[in-house]
């Protein structure tokens, strides 16, 4: 069993990824609206990431005899002005979801909670690639340009940085 501390920052964290999940989906609409099929399959597969995430601390807090609270959804934005400017707001709530991580450990230390502690590792190594292919995309969105003619090349860059991750994920499985 984990401490209350402990558990109501977990779900906490449950919900902050739950949102995270919903926002990308939102994204993920918005690009296909936008005619953006590489970056709505992205998005797709990033919003489904995130849901991953939550059920994962989700089932952990059932794993240490806590109670794991399904988290209340907050309305989140449906358009974007550019692809720069999505983009800029999914790294940005990268950073949030990573800077919420490190309070986690952070208590996982003072609390000496050695499990959690374990538990959280796989996040703080998750944040880390997460932060990084968003850095990189926005990146390669700056060198590409912005404009009608840009879109395209951005959509093909997003696309095949999405096809990498998803032939990551097979080899991991494999």
């Amino acid at each position: 069993m984990i401490s209350a501390k402990m558990a109501k920052a977990l779900n906490a964290q449950i919900q902050l990824e739950g949102q995270a999940s919903f926002l990308y989906l939102s994204m993920a609409a918005w690009c296909d609206k936008e005619g953006l099929d590489g970056c709505t399959q992205f998005m797709h597969r990033q919003s489904g990431e995130e849901r991953e995430h939550m059920l994962k601390i989700f089932h952990y807090l059932s794993e240490v005899d806590t109670h794991a609270l399904t988290p209340a959804i907050k309305p989140v934005a449906h358009e974007w002005t550019s692809v720069t400017e999505m983009f800029k707001e999914v790294y940005k709530h990268e950073q949030k979801v990573t800077a919420s991580i490190n309070k986690l450990m952070d208590i996982s230390l003072k609390e000496n909670d050695h499990t959690t502690n374990n538990f959280l590792q796989w996040y703080i190594m998750e944040q880390r690639e997460e932060e990084n292919l968003m850095r990189s995309l926005l990146d390669k969105i700056k060198l590409i340009g912005e404009g009608p003619m840009s879109l395209y090349y951005i959509d093909k860059e997003v696309e095949a940085i999405n096809a990498a991750e998803l032939a990551a994920e097979g080899e991991e499985e494999a």
